[in-house]
């Protein structure tokens, strides 16, 4: 059985020394790397430095920061492999920056070119000369865009593949949790979501919820315990094939 895994979070650069980076841990996928491991399963993990590793000789690490590496690399290592599952547990950014200016060089912008500031600001930023923005200035304004949504390239990838994804929400009532996996779950093609909320995450605590296609649900308190959900239904799924 050959597994991809994704773990820990994206890092966006805003200059060759800050980034916009998430609290992540990779504690997760660490946990269900290890898992698959047991079953002597072909593990390949794209995951970051900072992120927590796995143990297990069947394990191989591809290393990423930002959003923009996890794409091109989840499309090598599946234009190169098939894959039985692919479980996208890493945190990845819903926005990179695409400018950083001052205040004063907003102001001139939107003085000159109002109708797309966007643009404006991107040439701006892209003129300045230093790879680290000066501190000289009592304002700096970082411009977003929205990342693509890398889940939604793997059933376009591989269809075959058992497809795990993870919908993390804050502060919300189950029911509302539950109805955001089940979008995911049609939107995504997946196999499975997992869904969790972050006022449920402390440590190795972790409550989730393991929702298939039929909209059948299963608990899980723990890391391990959401882990061994997770391999035990990939598993179950793969043979009944």
């Amino acid at each position: 059985m050959r597994i991809l895994i994704t773990s820990g979070g994206t890092s966006e650069k805003i200059d060759d020394v800050r980034a916009i980076t998430n609290h992540s841990s990779g504690k997760l996928g660490k946990a269900i790397a290890e898992s698959f491991a047991k079953e002597d399963a072909v593990i390949d993990m794209i995951t970051t430095r900072h992120a927590m590793k796995p143990e297990g000789k069947t394990i191989h690490p591809y290393y990423i920061e930002s959003t923009a590496d996890l794409e091109r690399t989840l499309k090598k290592l599946m234009s190169e492999n098939t894959y039985d599952a692919v479980i996208h547990s890493m945190a990845v950014s819903d926005f990179t920056p695409e400018s950083s200016v001052t205040l004063e060089d907003l102001e001139a912008a939107v003085a000159t070119q109002p109708k797309d500031l966007p643009s404006a600001l991107v040439t701006i930023a892209n003129e300045r000369t230093e790879k680290k923005i000066s501190s000289d200035t009592d304002h700096l304004v970082v411009v977003l865009k929205k990342t693509p949504k890398i889940i939604s390239l793997i059933k376009k990838l591989q269809p075959q593949t058992i497809l795990v994804g993870f919908k993390l929400l804050v502060d919300v009532p189950m029911i509302e949790l539950l109805n955001v996996a089940k979008e995911s779950l049609k939107k995504n093609q997946a196999d499975f979501i997992l869904a969790n909320d972050l006022a449920e995450i402390r440590g190795e605590k972790h409550h989730g919820y393991l929702i298939n296609k039929q909209h059948k649900v299963k608990e899980a308190h723990t890391k391990t315990e959401i882990a061994e959900l997770i391999k035990h239904e990939v598993m179950e799924l793969e043979e009944a094939k």
